[in-house]
């Protein structure tokens, strides 16, 4: 499923001529034709306007606080996706918002007013929000990581059990009691080494003078496979180590035979211990991933919501009187949606935006727009003749 592209806006009620919230509401909707786009009225709570200066500097801390929650939205969402194998389908099927589609909890959003007493002052909200989004990211993070190295342990111990002689566990291939443990001599020492196929030739004319010390005619092969055969060679221990540099020098890979009690039944149970572990490592993974990203949309959405309020203030000052609503439209119908805004609703932007000779609002003055988003409007998107922030969610 494509990402959708949502708007969200806020206009004076003075866009209607008799200034009513409803018809003001209505203007907005008239504004971007149905085939661009569908428009939601969008609530936003009355919250405790601080003085100037503060609302600058939550407009701030707001900006980069939705950066984060978007990136921890993205995050939560890859790590699904990781999850599932990269089956969009099932994917889709985890990407809801208190077990509801997304676009149903955005068209119909209302504040949580259990959660964020919308009484609190705006910087105790950003302070809650910004902790809980904090809170989501970290618990997904540890438990998604819990599960990768799960994963990584149980792919580890099934490639000991099912690769060629240089990889797999030797418990089930060579009987202990035909080696030489390290504990049965006090000078000499015994290594397996797995040799490609084709390069046993080299290896039998050559393994006796690899290193001082090697006891002559010692090798004896333990078994084979279709890529590699396992031989044991006798070596002094002053010599083991040099003697192991050199077979890696050759391209012959030393093997170390763990001499554990239950051997070969050992390492089944710990295959199926290990099988079981991620089972069910994957089910919480999933489960917390899947609410992760619940609270983390709404995490976004209530942030959204803050920033939309505070740049109404700063933009279109007090008393309030204006109306929000939230335009879901797509990628690729877009560019048409904001073009149809901007040119409905230029004249709100005063002398910002002028018109090209087609009658297009345009933007004429850089050093404008850097003044304007500097004292608080137009946040990270540039400034538009009203609030306006655009969003992608799926």
């Amino acid at each position: 499923m494509p990402p959708q592209t949502y708007f969200l806006v806020s206009l004076p009620s003075s866009i209607s001529p008799s200034n009513d919230h409803d018809e003001a509401l209505t203007a907005l909707r008239s504004a971007v034709h149905t085939d661009q786009a569908t428009t939601f009225p969008f609530n936003v709570p009355n919250f405790k306007v601080g003085t100037l200066d503060a609302l600058v500097g939550q407009a701030d801390e707001l900006a980069k606080l939705e950066g984060g929650c978007r990136g921890a939205v993205d995050k939560i969402a890859d790590s699904i996706r990781g999850l599932l194998e990269g089956d969009e389908e099932k994917l889709q099927q985890q990407k809801v918002v208190n077990d509801r589609p997304v676009e149903n909890y955005l068209s119909s959003f209302q504040w949580n007013k259990v959660k964020y007493r919308a009484d609190k002052p705006i910087s105790e909200l950003i302070d809650m929000l910004q902790k809980e989004i904090a809170a989501v990211d970290n618990d997904v993070k540890a438990k998604f990581n819990q599960y990768n190295q799960t994963k990584t342990n149980l792919t580890q111990i099934q490639r000991s059990s099912t690769g060629n002689l240089s990889q797999k566990s030797l418990s089930s291939v060579v009987n202990p009691d035909a080696i030489l443990k390290p504990e049965d001599s006090e000078y000499l020492q015994q290594h397996l080494i797995a040799v490609p196929t084709q390069l046993v030739k080299d290896f039998i004319k050559s393994y006796e003078s690899l290193t001082p010390m090697v006891v002559p005619r010692s090798a004896q092969m333990m078994a084979k496979d279709d890529e590699f055969q396992l031989w044991a060679v006798t070596v002094f221990k002053k010599h083991s180590a040099e003697f192991v540099h050199k077979c890696r020098e050759h391209r012959w890979t030393p093997r170390e035979l763990k001499f554990s009690e239950g051997g070969r039944e050992a390492e089944e149970q710990e295959l199926r211990k290990l099988e079981k572990e991620e089972r069910r490592v994957w089910g919480e993974a999933l489960r917390l991933g899947r609410t992760g990203y619940s609270d983390a949309v709404m995490g976004w959405v209530h942030v959204l919501t803050l920033r939309v309020f505070v740049e109404t203030v700063l933009r279109y000052g007090l008393p309030l009187n204006y109306v929000c609503g939230i335009i879901k439209t797509d990628p690729k119908r877009s560019k048409k949606a904001k073009a149809a805004l901007d040119t409905r609703f230029a004249d709100i932007g005063g002398n910002a935006l002028s018109r090209d000779k087609k009658g297009r609002p345009t933007q004429d003055d850089a050093s404008m727009q850097q003044e304007m988003a500097g004292a608080g409007f137009g946040g990270d998107q540039g400034y538009e003749p009203y609030v306006f922030y655009e969003f992608e969610l799926s």
